[in-house]
C-alpha cells in the first residue's frame, strides 16, 4: 500500500531522502517484523518444534502482502501493534496462524527491527558520505595548483 511506503513527519519531506524515507517506513518496519517471524518459525523448526515446511512456505508467500487495514482494525480492539499484525498475518495464513511470533515477545520484533532500520539507515548515510568525499577530493586534486 502506497501509503505506508514512505516515513511521514512535519520534517521528513523537506530534510530526509527518498530513500531514508523508505528506510523508516511503516511497510519496511512490518515487513521486517514478518522476516523475523519466518526467521524464528525456520529456527524453531531446526531445533524440533512442530512447525512444518508447508507453514514456513506459507508464511513467505504472504510476506509481502500485508493487510494494513485488518492490522488497524485490530489494534483498536487489543491496543497492541504487535499483536494487531499477527493477527492479521495469521488472517493470511490460516495454516501457520499459531506458529507467527510463537514463543516470542514484543521486543523481539520492536527492538530487532529498530536495530535493523537504524543499521539500514546508516548504510545509506555511509554510502552518501563516501560519495561526498570523492566528490570533494576529486574537486581538490582538480583545483589542487590554484593559489589560496
Amino acid at each position: 500500500m502506497e501509503a505506508f511506503s514512505s516515513y511521514e513527519s512535519p520534517l521528513s519531506g523537506r530534510y530526509a531522502s527518498p530513500e531514508m524515507q523508505k528506510i523508516f517506513s511503516p511497510s519496511f518496519k512490518f515487513k521486517t517484523w514478518r522476516k523475523l517471524w519466518i526467521a524464528l518459525a525456520e529456527s524453531e523448526k531446526e531445533l524440533g518444534l512442530p512447525i512444518t515446511e508447508e507453514q514456513i512456505k506459507e508464511l513467505r508467500e504472504n510476506a509481502e502482502n500485508i493487510n494494513y487495514e485488518e492490522a488497524k482494525q485490530r489494534e483498536k480492539e487489543v491496543r497492541h501493534d504487535v499483536m494487531s499484525h499477527v493477527y492479521a498475518y495469521g488472517l493470511q495464513c490460516p495454516k501457520a496462524k499459531g506458529i507467527i511470533h510463537l514463543g516470542a515477545t514484543s521486543c523481539y520484533v520492536g527492538d530487532n527491527t529498530d536495530l535493523i532500520t537504524m543499521r539500514e539507515g546508516l548504510r545509506l548515510i555511509r554510502k552518501k558520505l563516501l560519495n561526498c568525499m570523492n566528490v570533494l577530493s576529486d574537486f581538490a586534486m582538480k583545483y589542487r595548483a590554484l593559489p589560496m
